[in-house]
């Protein structure tokens, strides 16, 4: 059975888990893309850093360089709402995770990174003329976090855990830092981060989510995944008798909640039209999640992700620009 939390009421503080990565963003021809070995569209996995020094040294275009991996988007975007965040993943003793911790200081966010040897995990996002985004990743540091590094003294004080459900390759960190949190007295939320990871996960995920996960986060491929209904409202009632919490992102429909017996549909904002997705699930997940531990109505929460999702959209990468930002705060305080 889940434990019960011993979550303190005036606590806002939400700690995520995950991998520390760098995201090197370079617009570049199809030529340069098919000189560099990507299919399009897709994510290929690198043994080493060298070979995207290699590719960034025959690009011709300046490189943007910003945090990324799925938590960390979303509790920066955490930081960014003004909540209290705090990230703990590892990086690399180098130019590259000096950048990231400096980031994650910039933008609001306590870092609490585990420092190794090895080179700080990045992803290089080649971006074609036709706003594709063909990413080559290569893990470094980001993938050796071990778990008896999930100290207690990382989660003293969180009321939210957030995790990325890309940790569920690691039967004995996830756990372990699951144990942390509860512990911790927190409530733990997981996004089940594709549909790939659900079906690679299932031996392990029914029971994680019965013993430890309070909020449960999924696209209707992912629901329908780990549920086994096509019906996102089935897969919805399923996933929130597991976790009591449960998100059905239903793309351009919107998403469906299920909070405390409490039940919303959310639409989205604008016209649906996005020049990048990259990193829309991880924002709207900042938005929601920063709406629940401050108090705000399911329907409200809801909203406030809508706008975050909607934002990243409307820009290449996951980092949402501060005229964007000025946007979503403005709604916030109307909330």
């Amino acid at each position: 059975m889940k434990q019960n939390s011993r979550r303190k009421p005036a606590s806002t503080l939400v700690v995520g888990i995950g991998s520390a990565l760098v995201d090197i963003l370079v617009r570049e021809t199809d030529e340069f893309l098919a000189q560099t070995g990507g299919q399009k569209g897709g994510m290929t996995l690198v043994s080493g850093a060298d070979f995207i020094d290699g590719a960034l040294a025959k690009t011709t275009h300046k490189a943007s360089i910003v945090p990324g991996g799925s938590a960390c988007n979303t509790i920066l975007g955490i930081g960014r709402l003004g909540g209290n965040a705090r990230f703990i993943g590892k990086r690399g003793n180098d130019e590259l995770g000096a950048l990231l911790e400096t980031a994650l200081v910039k933008n609001n966010v306590e870092p609490r990174l585990l420092v190794s040897p090895s080179p700080t995990g990045r992803v290089l996002s080649v971006i074609t003329p036709d706003a594709q985004r063909t990413m080559f990743t290569f893990l470094g540091a980001s993938s050796e976090t071990k778990p008896e590094e999930m100290r207690a003294e990382l989660f003293a004080g969180a009321a939210l855990v957030h995790i990325e459900g890309y940790i569920l390759f690691n039967e004995a960190l996830i756990l372990a830092a699951l144990k942390a949190a509860k512990a911790a007295g927190a409530l733990v939320s997981l996004d089940l981060a594709s549909f790939t990871v659900v079906e690679a996960s299932k031996a392990i995920l029914e029971d994680l989510v019965a013993d430890y996960v309070d909020i449960i986060i999924a696209n209707e491929d992912e629901a329908r995944a780990f549920t086994g209904h096509s019906d996102e409202h089935k897969a919805l009632e399923v996933l929130s008798k597991k976790a009591g919490t449960a998100v059905v992102k239903v793309g351009k429909r919107g998403s469906h909640i299920v909070h405390k017996g409490e039940k919303a549909s959310i639409g989205i904002m604008g016209d649906g039209s996005a020049v990048d997705t990259t990193g829309a699930g991880d924002l709207w997940a900042s938005g929601f999640l920063y709406g629940l531990v401050n108090g705000l109505s399911v329907e409200k929460a809801g909203r406030l992700g809508a706008a975050c999702g909607y934002e990243v959209c409307q820009v290449v990468g996951a980092q949402i620009p501060d005229e964007g930002w000025e946007r979503i705060n403005k709604l916030k305080v109307q909330s």
